[in-house]
């Protein structure tokens, strides 16, 4: 029965996580798809990316996509377009799953949609130099990336927090989902691991607070992609920059009253300035 801010926010982070259950299901359910394309192209090696490889995913497991990377040999390079090398990966997948509800192709890879979640394919080539060239469909080129740089950045920069940087990036991924998405969640993690960059998480309430403060201002710009390739990371989702901002500014206020009260002893009040930027996941006051 939490009554104390700790509680509340170990509540929050509990009912943010996916269950071990799912976490088996996906286990599976990912192989699977691994093997559904090596029967049909020469696969080098693949592996996770994404949300579900960093350990920032959130629940429930329904709302997210499941990234396999997937490198092929490079004979393929010269034989397709990125459109229609997707769409070859699309019937290669379709052969395994016929009756899957949809697997669609969108601009960077193919999607199968499962009943409970669904999975991102991105077939891939090295790039010289490194990193890897996947499609883009919609403009027809081919962009370098490299997804094992994010998660190393990632990993050390949880390093250097003792392990309290990942929860805060899913506190705030749980928060853009309880707004309905605006902003995309690899642009939400660039963001926290940047402002909270070389500062002391002290707790979990002043460190979400933290972000909300310096987001308002962060969130103005897109973000350079860690992988070193000069992309730049945009992060709204059909909404303008002024309304982003007033997002932050909005939670901001309410983090801030929240910790006010707080420090009052008028915890009831704090939980509930909390219910309202994660109506939910963070729990009722002494439920």
């Amino acid at each position: 029965m939490p009554t104390t801010i700790p509680s509340g926010f170990s509540h929050l982070k509990t009912n943010l996580e996916i269950t071990g259950l799912q976490k088996s299901t996906v286990s599976t359910r990912q192989n699977n798809v691994r093997d559904a394309v090596a029967n049909g192209f020469d696969v080098l090696e693949d592996f996770l990316s994404g949300s579900y490889a960093s350990s920032t995913m959130i629940s429930p497991l329904k709302e997210n996509d499941i990234d396999i990377f997937v490198v092929i040999s490079p004979h393929y390079y010269d034989k397709y377009t990125p459109a229609s090398l997707l769409d070859r990966l699309r019937t290669v997948l379709m052969r395994t799953y016929p009756k899957t509800p949809k697997i669609s192709r969108n601009g960077q890879a193919v999607t199968i949609t499962f009943t409970d979640f669904k999975v991102d394919v991105v077939p891939s080539f090295y790039r010289e130099g490194g990193g890897f060239l996947i499609p883009n469909s919609i403009s027809g080129t081919w962009i370098a990336t490299d997804p094992r740089v994010h998660n190393s950045h990632l990993t050390q920069s949880n390093k250097w927090h003792n392990g309290d940087l990942i929860p805060i990036i899913k506190i705030i991924k749980g928060w853009n989902r309880c707004i309905n998405n605006v902003f995309t969640g690899f642009y939400l993690e660039l963001l926290v691991k940047n402002v909270l960059a070389n500062v002391t998480i002290t707790n979990f309430p002043s460190g979400v607070r933290f972000v909300f403060d310096k987001g308002r201002e962060k969130v103005k710009y897109t973000i350079e992609d860690p992988a070193g390739f000069g992309d730049q990371v945009g992060g709204l989702n059909g909404i303008s920059v002024s309304d982003a901002v007033s997002r932050f500014q909005t939670d901001y206020n309410r983090s801030y009253k929240a910790e006010r009260y707080a420090s009052q002893g008028q915890l009831a009040l704090a939980y509930g300035e909390w219910r309202k930027i994660f109506p939910r996941y963070f729990p009722a006051y002494g439920s």
